[in-house]
Formats: structure tokens, C-alpha cells, sequence
């Protein structure tokens, strides 16, 4: 690309030229672009110098455009429109769009938003297309390489990245229906951690809001059995005396059989957040504001395909 040579250029020139070229009249040139008259008088001066040139010549019924002013006018007429894309707004229409919409998930954040968010972006972008992905150890990996789009974290992620919370959510336990602790209708910590436990293991070997809060109060649990997807989890524990940390909202997915029981997670596991992530360099994009604006919207409302949000 050509080096552009723009130090003799003064490009607050630009609008007062195109309103005498188009205008061919220093007054409504002047009105149009907004300034006073004497203003735009000077403006014609100092674009004659510039170009070295009348541009603007009086005749008989007013004044004409010297040829140098006709081809800089046809010239601008190619130009502009794209100077007004460089600079205006980048306006997303989404009824237009057709995006690979890629986010990275859990088989517990899926079923919190999954249906109806897929639902709205077809309802206001049926060209594009949605791609849950199942989360693994490398998603910010691939949300560094642009490989997926947006990502549905259990926890803060590090502060390079932007993160929106979406909802909140508790943790329950959920013993077997003969367990020692299935009558208890609440459970101390020591008693959490003397019994053996079924983790689901969302990223790297961890449960977010339940390993990492035990670890900070120096104790662990004891993991005898471990799943990555909550949906398996609840039909593991009849006749098993684990104990399974579960959350909430997904407590549709215990079987109603009458062979669990279910009892709140001891106080020491505080309620946790669901969190949209995304890259910085998305953050003033208008299509990607769209579609967390849209992600927001269904994790609000109360009919999302999920038990409503708690505060």
C-alpha cells in the first residue's frame, strides 16, 4: 500500500469541499454543513490554495465548477461512501446476519439456557447457526484463539477476560434413599466429608464452587466416583453410600422413584455463579453485544427451560 501523504491536508476540509462542490453556493454550503458564512468563505479560500484552483467560479447564474472541481467532486463521489463506513457506526442487523455461533458449555449450563437461547437467535437471525460445545480443560484456550465465541463458566475466569454473570444457583446434596444421611434435614461439614463422594468433574479434575471453597477451608473431600455430566450423576447413588454435590436448579433430573433423598449442601458451600465469558477484543463488536445482550435476556426470564434464577 502507497504511503499516504497527508501532512498538507487538513481533513476538517473535507465537508466544507464536498457542500461548495454539491451546493455550488458559499451560503447554502454553509447552512448545510452548519457554520457561518464568513466561515465557509474562508473555508473556499483555503481549499483554493490547497488545490490551486478557483473550484467555485461566479457567472452569470451564480456559480460553476471549474473543471479541476468536477473530477475532485467525481472523485469524492467514489470515496465518501466508504470514508462513511470507516468511520460511522458498524450497525449488526441480526435478520441479515449468518454467523457459526460456537459456546462452550456443561451439560448443566445447556440445560439452564440452551433451548431458548438457541430459540431467540433463530427467531432474530434464522441464517445463523448455534454450536454448543462440551467444556473442557482448554476453553480459555479456545477462547484466546477465537475458536469459540462465548463461554458459560462456573467461577470468575482470570481478569484478562470479560465476564458477565448470568445466574445463581445453590448446591444441594443427594444421598440415596437408605443412606445414613438421608433423613438429616441438614448436614455439618464434618459429616459432609466423612462419607465418600461422587464428583462431577467440569474442568480440570474439579467441581467449580465446591473443590476449590474446600481447598480455601484446608480440607478436601474423599472422591470415590467421578462423572463429567450431571445428567448420570443422581442414578449412580441407589444402594452406594456416596454423597453427590449437586446444584439446584437440575434437581428435575433426580429420579422421583423415591430412591434418593435430597438435603441442603452444609453452610460452608456458599451459593456460586454462572458467568458468560468472553474475549476483550469483542467487546465493542455490535454482533457479539447481540448475542450476550440475547444470552442475558433468556437467562433472565422466567421461562428459560430451567427453574427460575436465584438472587
Amino acid at each position: 500500500m502507497r504511503p499516504l501523504n497527508l501532512h498538507r491536508v487538513d481533513l476538517n476540509l473535507l465537508p466544507g469541499l464536498v457542500a461548495l462542490l454539491d451546493e455550488r453556493h458559499v451560503s447554502r454550503a454553509a447552512e448545510r454543513v452548519g457554520i457561518s458564512q464568513p466561515a465557509m468563505s474562508r473555508t473556499l479560500h483555503r481549499l483554493r490554495r490547497l488545490f490551486d484552483d478557483e473550484l467555485l467560479v461566479r457567472g452569470d447564474e451564480g456559480y460553476a465548477l471549474t473543471p479541476r472541481a468536477e473530477r475532485i467532486r467525481a472523485q469524492i463521489s467514489t470515496f465518501l461512501p466508504s470514508l462513511d463506513e470507516l468511520f460511522g457506526t458498524d450497525a449488526f442487523d441480526p435478520a441479515l446476519a449468518a454467523r457459526d455461533i460456537r459456546i462452550m458449555v456443561t451439560d448443566y449450563t445447556v440445560s439452564a439456557f440452551g433451548t431458548a437461547l438457541a430459540r431467540a437467535i433463530r427467531a432474530e437471525s434464522p441464517e445463523s447457526t448455534v454450536s454448543f460445545e462440551v467444556l473442557d480443560g482448554r476453553a480459555l484456550d479456545k477462547l484466546e484463539g477465537g475458536t469459540i465465541d462465548l463461554l458459560a463458566l462456573g467461577r470468575t475466569p482470570p481478569p484478562r477476560y470479560r465476564a458477565e454473570k448470568l445466574f445463581s444457583d445453590r448446591f444441594v446434596s443427594v444421598v440415596a434413599a437408605d443412606h445414613p444421611l438421608a433423613k438429616r434435614r441438614s448436614m455439618g461439614l464434618a459429616q459432609y466429608l466423612r462419607w465418600p463422594h461422587l464428583a462431577i468433574d467440569v474442568e480440570d479434575g474439579m467441581q467449580p464452587g465446591v473443590d476449590p471453597v474446600l481447598h480455601s477451608l484446608g480440607v478436601s473431600r474423599r472422591i470415590q466416583l467421578t462423572t463429567p455430566f450431571h445428567v448420570t450423576a443422581p442414578a449412580a447413588l441407589p444402594g452406594s453410600d456416596l454423597v453427590l454435590t449437586f446444584p439446584s436448579r437440575l434437581l428435575s433430573w433426580v429420579p422421583g422413584d423415591g430412591a434418593t433423598r435430597v438435603i441442603p449442601a452444609p453452610p460452608e458451600i456458599p451459593p456460586f455463579g454462572i458467568y458468560a465469558v468472553w474475549h476483550p477484543r469483542m467487546d465493542a463488536d455490535p454482533w457479539h453485544r447481540w448475542l450476550r445482550r440475547t444470552l442475558q435476556a433468556v437467562t433472565t426470564s422466567p421461562v428459560s427451560g430451567a427453574p427460575p434464577a436465584e438472587g
